[in-house]
């Protein structure tokens, strides 16, 4: 068993990769369904039911996990007597920022109208910039990240005559894109998984025993999916459409 004393500087820890993990796979997952339904005109509904909500449970924990990370960051910093710079969130969400316009880019030229204005990656790279001045506090990030997610809830029936705060969660009339994650209600996430990380993961120790199951062939693998999302969530849309492509193309013909 682990506790708070061996687990500490024993470097990642294997549980939020392996939660990582399956979260992307997950994600994964829906979008294969979205893209049978969008493109191979399956009788799915990704929008309803128990998709809609596996989706979100997907998401809630993609963007969670944002906040757990930048509090384990921020505390393995502090343990190694080494001062958080801004500098460093400032580049590391600039960078996902950017792959976010990327995929703006690409999918206004294929998608049209529904292009993605502030997706997944926008949110993130804004969110850690964000988040570097609340990672001193604690039970601030709960109460606001709470606000935050209440705000964004009663945004979520609303519409509105103008389209420049789209970021923020003020959806236009007539809005509709296939990724969309404002700040309100996301970043309300990202601070309690903040806040989560600082209550389950104290000066970078686990306050909790869990058994190393790391070694496990499954868990190995979902863990190394989790250290690589950022690449997985990049590449797997472009490979499934391919994929969906290829094999309508071989049905067609055959």
């Amino acid at each position: 068993m682990l506790n708070m004393t061996t687990a500490r500087h024993a470097g990642r820890f294997w549980e939020i990769d392996f939660w990582r993990g399956c979260a992307v796979t997950g994600m994964i997952i829906y979008h294969l369904v979205y893209n049978l339904f969008a493109f191979g005109s399956f009788r799915l509904n990704p929008h309803g039911g128990f998709w809609l909500y596996f989706q979100r449970g997907v998401a809630i924990s993609f963007i969670t996990l944002v906040g757990i990370s930048l509090s384990l960051g921020y505390s393995r910093l502090l343990e190694r007597k080494k001062v958080p710079e801004f500098s460093k969130y400032a580049r590391r969400g600039g960078i996902i920022f950017f792959y976010g316009l990327v995929i703006t880019i690409v999918t206004y030229f294929f998608l049209g109208d529904w292009y993605v204005r502030f997706g997944v990656l926008h949110c993130i790279g804004i969110s850690i910039i964000l988040g570097y001045f609340f990672l001193r506090f604690y039970w601030l990030n709960l109460v606001l990240g709470t606000s935050i997610i209440t705000a964004g809830w009663i945004l979520y029936d609303q519409a509105f005559h103008f389209s420049s705060f789209t970021w923020l969660g003020f959806r236009p009339y007539g809005f509709y894109t296939v990724d969309y994650f404002p700040l309100l209600p996301w970043f309300g996430v990202v601070l309690v998984g903040i806040f989560l990380g600082k209550t389950l993961y104290p000066g970078y120790r686990r306050r909790f025993q869990i058994s190393d199951y790391s070694t496990v062939p499954l868990v190995s693998f979902f863990n190394f999916c989790g250290q690589h999302s950022l690449v997985i969530y990049l590449l797997h849309q472009p490979a499934l459409i391919a994929v969906l492509a290829l094999f309508g193309l071989i049905t067609f013909t055959l």
